[in-house]
């Protein structure tokens, strides 16, 4: 049988490459989405038109029943369990702390913490029920190591996402599904480019590399993390981020 990913916030930016990576690798591919449908849709029509067996449904990852339901709909869709969950559905909030509305602090919690947590719940015991040794990965952050200033509730949520992977991973162990996290660095998206335009030159200065990455450079980790090649890989945090968060504040010239 084709084996299955399930991708959560796959219509756009990292998610939409992610999608198209694991149909392109012969996967079945299933993935939430929760603004329009239009960007589900081309999605969709683009897999199609590749030969890919894609589903799009919509989900708010943060509500334990309708991400059963999402479950419950993919299953009956492939005709078994996920072999294969991506968490990357996550949102972000531009505030200082003393100024971060509870409403706010809430909602990102809830979607990058709290549907980490649903969806991992769901899937691996859909695996554990069915046999499947799998692969789970989460989409960390930047801020998993290093504090980001005017992003207290992403940051946060990142952090708890990367302690939840190790976790997860301990507990998982036994029945063969395997839990990483991928964190990635700054990533030219439509999204980073419409909050800042001269996001890649200054991302790209500091970086040693001396570029920023895309969503391809994403991708491949996550693929390798999920495959066999790493079937001995579990519990860590691999960083995609082009050295920057591994470079120190140094007061001297390099």
């Amino acid at each position: 049988m084709t084996r299955l990913a399930v991708i959560t916030g796959g219509s756009s930016g990292i998610g939409r490459h992610l999608v198209s990576a694991f149909a392109a690798a012969g996967y079945a591919v299933a993935f939430s989405y929760f603004g329009d449908s239009d960007e589900a849709d081309a999605v969709i029509e683009a897999e199609a038109a590749n030969g890919g067996r894609v589903l799009a449904l919509r989900s708010d990852v943060g509500d334990g029943a309708e991400v059963a339901d999402f479950y419950a709909r993919v299953v009956a869709w492939h005709g078994g369990a996920p072999d294969v969950l991506v968490n990357n559905a996550g949102i972000q909030t531009w505030s200082p702390l003393l100024d971060l509305s509870e409403e706010s602090w809430n909602r990102v919690i809830r979607t990058n913490l709290t549907g980490c947590f649903l969806n991992t719940k769901t899937a691996a015991g859909l695996m554990v029920e069915a046999g499947v040794s799998g692969a789970i990965v989460n989409i960390g952050s930047g801020c998993n190591k290093l504090a980001f200033p005017n992003l207290v509730d992403y940051t946060a949520s990142k952090g708890g996402v990367e302690q939840f992977t190790k976790v997860a991973a301990v507990e998982l162990g036994p029945q063969g599904i395997r839990v990483n996290c991928v964190a990635p660095g700054a990533i030219a998206t439509e999204r980073t480019f419409a909050e800042a335009p001269d996001y890649g030159e200054t991302w790209g200065r500091i970086t040693p590399l001396r570029r920023v990455g895309t969503p391809a450079d994403i991708a491949g980790p996550v693929l390798f993390l999920c495959s066999d090649a790493a079937s001995f890989v579990t519990g860590q945090t691999l960083w995609v981020d082009g050295g920057v968060f591994s470079m120190p504040n140094w007061p001297y010239p390099g």
